[in-house]
């Protein structure tokens, strides 16, 4: 059954969107080709957002990679390039924004909601045990319900 499914992953495999980038954009250079491959795997796509432009196939992750290998055809360097496109679109076209004041929330979230999640099952594992624990009958509601039980 596993079998004749194997060509067709094999085939999707394929078709990923690791192939995004057209024919047209890449540069004669092979070094600063694969700085700019190297480059577009660092930068989100703004459509798309959780994919590289070097992996979207939307327009405008295609204008990035041109103003990319633009600015390396120039004789930017990478920081260059990068500093570039944030100045231009802010951190979050960087697939891993800096940690600085302005994106502490965007790396302190996970981290918050991790600790209020702890939080919240600790109280209620605190609440199960308390209301499973039964008190000790007192001498007098023993003695009250030896009497109730007629003993």
């Amino acid at each position: 059954m596993r079998a004749p499914l194997l060509p067709i992953f094999a085939l999707l495999f394929l078709a990923a969107p690791g192939f995004a980038i057209e024919p047209g954009e890449a540069l004669k250079d092979p070094a600063l080709e694969s700085r700019a491959r190297t480059l577009s795997a660092e930068l989100r796509c703004l459509v798309c957002q959780n994919q590289s432009i070097d992996d979207s196939q939307a327009p405008l992750a295609k204008d990035l990679r041109m103003l990319v290998r633009e600015r390396l055809t120039a004789g930017d360097s990478d920081r260059q390039v990068l500093d570039f496109l944030t100045a231009r679109y802010g951190d979050f076209v960087l697939l891993k924004p800096p940690f600085r004041l302005g994106t502490l929330l965007l790396w302190g979230t996970p981290l918050l909601a991790l600790g209020l999640g702890g939080l919240g099952l600790l109280l209620v594992n605190r609440r199960r045990i308390a209301a499973a624990a039964t008190p000790e009958l007192t001498g007098e509601e023993k003695a009250e319900l030896e009497r109730v039980l007629g003993r």
